[in-house]
């Protein structure tokens, strides 16, 4: 199975790196507006890749996309670039959504011609609404990476709070992957107990709650605050997503899709394949949980509503 990365920045080669070492394809094809960063990136990639299972790396043009089962789009500003590192900004990853949909009308069109039937998985920032955007532009076969990295940094948190393995923490955060993400509580379960009864068994369970989902919400801007880019999480969610579909495993995880009920893509538990979304699960969630997960497609669609795209841009499927 072939797959593109479109982008050899911070998150491009991280998603790069993590597919060589998991052995996620045959062949990846690294893309780049420079092309010669894509040439060093696959250039030092290359030699280690002898480590792992067999893979072809490759930098190359949008034309060698050609045959493509999956594109991941990995170009753009990130939160640094684009000023979305205010813990205290309501519009949090939202606010790149004009620059980064600006770079997609470049992107798209081209993916659109040499891979018309790959699956695009969006990961640049906000990947959500951005997912809409590649389908305003005519390539329907798309998803985002939606919450499955903010699922994977609850689940995280509260294992370390309730000191158990994360791995053996059934909990999951939807929505926007931003700061109107929805962390379903009423559902987070260890071992068949629920974690709001566990909590309960503390001093200050509503502290723990609030200081968990900051932790989870703003995890990206203290990564970026050490190392300047949120990457390696994201390289290796984007690795195991692109798994999923290649091997057509029927995975369920938390993964953005277009959704016609709220009109917007965002993230619901979902059946994951060689198609893309198989079905969606929607979980039992709490009257707040629906509000909540109901203002979390207002605001991806508020920010959609003022974006405008070039006419030159849109295409019809």
């Amino acid at each position: 199975m072939k797959v593109g990365i479109i982008g050899a920045g911070a998150v491009g080669s991280a998603c790069l790196l993590s597919m060589v070492m998991r052995g996620s394809a045959r062949e990846v094809v690294l893309v780049n507006r420079d092309r010669k960063r894509a040439q060093g990136v696959v250039t030092d990639v290359q030699y280690g890749a002898v480590l792992s299972p067999p893979i072809t790396v490759r930098d190359g043009d949008y034309s060698d996309l050609a045959g493509s089962s999956v594109v991941m789009i990995t170009a753009g500003v990130n939160e640094k670039g684009g000023g979305a590192t205010d813990r205290s900004d309501p519009v949090g990853r939202l606010r790149l959504l004009d620059a980064n949909a600006a770079i997609f009308q470049d992107i798209v069109p081209q993916i659109h011609q040499f891979a018309p039937d790959a699956l695009i998985l969006v990961v640049t920032d906000p990947p959500d609404a951005l997912a809409d955007v590649v389908r305003m532009l005519g390539h329907e076969r798309v998803l985002s990476t939606g919450t499955s990295l903010d699922t994977l940094r609850f689940r995280f948190h509260l294992g370390k709070r309730l000191n158990v393995s994360a791995s053996d923490v059934e909990a999951l955060v939807l929505g926007e992957h931003g700061a109107s993400e929805v962390f379903l509580w009423s559902s987070a379960r260890v071992g068949g107990r629920k974690v709001l009864d566990l909590f309960g068994e503390s001093p200050a369970p509503q502290t723990v709650r609030e200081e968990i989902e900051r932790e989870v919400r703003y995890a990206n801007i203290t990564v970026i605050e050490g190392i300047g880019a949120s990457q390696y999480g994201i390289g290796m969610v984007s690795a195991r997503l692109t798994e999923m579909i290649l091997r057509d495993e029927g995975a369920v995880i938390p993964i953005g899709c277009y959704n016609p009920t709220f009109g917007v893509t965002l993230s619901l538990p979902s059946v994951v394949g060689r198609e893309g979304v198989r079905r969606v699960l929607e979980p039992e969630m709490s009257a707040a949980e629906q509000q909540g997960l109901q203002r979390s497609a207002e605001a991806i669609k508020a920010a959609l509503s003022r974006l405008s795209l070039k006419e030159s841009g849109r295409r019809t499927a």
